[in-house]
């Protein structure tokens, strides 16, 4: 059986939305010193990689790129690639969708053992099915979709290729 792909992005609307994602990230934390753009495995790494670039273009505010990996349909374990002090840091968790919340809620978790100073999340396509109350702080594209269908992100060589609704 075939897979229709419905694209409801496409590489160079991908690149406008990140770009404006990179822009309000650094327009609502203007002042801060640092911040840390942890990405989820596997998508949502690529997609902060990609932020970063973008926010260098911008500001000379350092960025920390750290990954984050964890199973989304069991999430109790959660890795991150490095080990930082995250008092009083501001930290975007970043992935390609937002579904229900859980895995950004999971997400967050390493760091509440730790005083940082905010916790902001980031995805590249928000959907309006939160079981848990954790809503992106930044949204590339917002769609309504049925609980059947599925929403794909394509990343090749750390580009966004488009997002498709399956």
């Amino acid at each position: 059986m075939t897979v229709v792909k419905n694209y409801i992005l496409d590489a160079a609307v991908a690149d406008k939305k990140l770009r404006r994602i990179a822009l309000e990230i650094i327009e609502n934390n203007a002042g801060t010193e640092e911040l840390i753009l942890a990405g989820i495995r596997d998508n949502g790494s690529a997609i902060a990689r990609i932020l970063q670039g973008i926010i260098a273009e911008y500001s000379p505010v350092k960025t920390v790129l750290i990954d984050l990996s964890l199973d989304k349909r069991t999430p109790r374990a959660i890795e991150l690639n490095q080990s930082l002090n995250f008092d009083h840091k501001t930290i975007i968790v970043v992935d390609d969708v937002a579904n229900s919340g859980k895995t950004l809620l999971y997400a967050m978790k390493p760091f509440l053992e730790y005083q940082p100073a905010r916790i902001q999340t980031a995805v590249l396509v928000g959907r309006s099915h939160n079981s848990f109350p954790v809503y992106p702080d930044y949204v590339g594209l917002s769609i309504a979709t049925t609980l059947q269908e599925h929403i794909f992100v394509e990343v090749e060589e750390g580009k966004v290729r488009g997002a498709y609704l399956a």
